[in-house]
């Protein structure tokens, strides 16, 4: 077909010029024919001689004519549909013959992977090339049926393997939920026990050098602790009540007083300072590992103690681990000033309280008053030696009950 000539082809084109100049020849010879015969009429007819003719077809001629056009469009038509049934005939082979290669090359990669089986299942040469002419020998037929097979196969393996996935995703979120409730309630016994080794305030490792203990020395009024060895060097919260101690304890380390222990720096009794030895991880105290290497400290270690622009000088002499209701543990007769820090242990936990005593070493205490008195041991009683930040579940426990 040609889309420049209405659709037609060349040859149609030509059959149809050919088919008007026949027909023009025709209607030539017809008219000739009847001008002969119009002159033969005139001289019987004159009285019609200014008429015009109309010329007159005889059977015979008309004969012709009929089968000269039925001629022609017989031969025309035969043409126009033998083509159209070449074309057809054409197009179904070829279609045929894609379907064939489409086939084939299915059953080829079936024999391939029935070929890679075989290898696992240790068939032998010949076998397999039986296998493959005998899968070649198959009709249309049977290829079709295996093709359908070898599809709801592949459909029901797929869809096994979907249910099969479907039911480890309940199981993963399961695990996942699991393992992020153990992460919020014990990180901190994952990063304690690093913090320990590393620089616990919030600001990077600084060398502090150890000071000469027989010299008292002025300082800023800015109280503070300072522990070479861990390179602690911590503002510390005096003056404070009970109930203020946890609270100073995210700004710092606090001053513990109770009944019997209740020294300041400089007095005769036991100074007591408490801090965090561990924190969740996403928690935003700087200081919740500032004692998290209060272990390390043997006897013999100086801790100092900035109060009142005056610094004091502690040498470390014993270590305990007590009960957290263990608060008569910090009562000490004692007539020397003595510091004794304060922390939960072990490390990540809240389980024990670790308490560091040390005896002042300078400035002398020769002339040092005694400390305040407060209530008797007997109304710390129902006291506990402070603790950690609550862990992810404490905390939530705290909310519910509102403590």
């Amino acid at each position: 077909m040609d889309s420049k000539n209405g659709g037609q082809s060349f040859k149609d084109l030509q059959r149809q010029t050919a088919a008007q100049i026949a027909r023009k020849k025709v209607l030539a010879a017809y008219a000739e024919s009847a001008k002969k015969s119009a002159k033969d009429s005139s001289s019987n007819d004159s009285h019609m001689k200014d008429e015009p003719i109309t010329p007159k077809i005889n059977s015979e001629s008309w004969k012709k004519y009929h089968s000269a056009w039925q001629d022609y469009y017989q031969k025309y038509y035969s043409d126009y549909y033998s083509k159209a049934a070449r074309t057809y005939i054409e197009k179904e082979r070829l279609k045929d013959a894609r379907e064939k290669a489409e086939e084939e090359d299915i059953l080829g990669s079936l024999v391939r992977s029935s070929s890679k089986s075989d290898k696992k299942s240790g068939l032998s040469l010949n076998e397999k090339n039986n296998m493959i002419s005998t899968s070649e020998s198959f009709d249309k037929d049977d290829v079709k049926t295996r093709l359908r097979k070898t599809i709801r196969k592949k459909a029901t393996e797929n869809a096994k393997k979907s249910r099969r996935r479907r039911h480890w995703i309940p199981i993963l979120a399961g695990a996942a939920v699991v393992l992020l409730i153990l992460f919020l309630q014990y990180n901190r016994l994952i990063f304690a026990p690093i913090m320990a080794y590393v620089s616990p305030g919030n600001m990077p490792a600084q060398s502090i050098e150890a000071i000469d203990p027989t010299i008292t020395q002025t300082v800023s009024a800015d109280p503070r602790l300072i522990i070479p060895k861990l390179n602690i060097d911590v503002p510390v919260h005096f003056g404070i009540t009970i109930d203020d101690v946890m609270p100073a304890m995210n700004n710092g380390v606090a001053h513990y007083r109770i009944a019997g222990a209740s020294a300041y720096p400089g007095e005769i009794g036991n100074l007591v300072i408490t801090g965090h030895s561990a924190g969740d991880v996403y928690s935003s105290n700087p200081y919740k590992y500032i004692f998290s290497g209060l272990e390390r400290l043997e006897d013999g270690d100086l801790i100092y103690v900035n109060y009142n622009s005056v610094r004091y000088t502690y040498r470390v002499i014993k270590k305990e681990v007590v009960e957290p209701s263990n608060v008569a543990a910090l009562v000490v007769d004692t007539d020397k000033p003595l510091l004794t820090l304060v922390t939960c242990t072990p490390l990540g936990t809240s389980r024990y309280r670790l308490l560091v005593t040390a005896e002042q070493i300078s400035p002398s205490y020769d002339k040092a008053g005694e400390a305040e008195d407060l209530p008797t041991v007997d109304e710390n009683e129902n006291e506990a030696l402070p603790s950690n930040e609550p862990s992810f579940f404490e905390g939530i426990w705290n909310w519910l009950t509102g403590n």
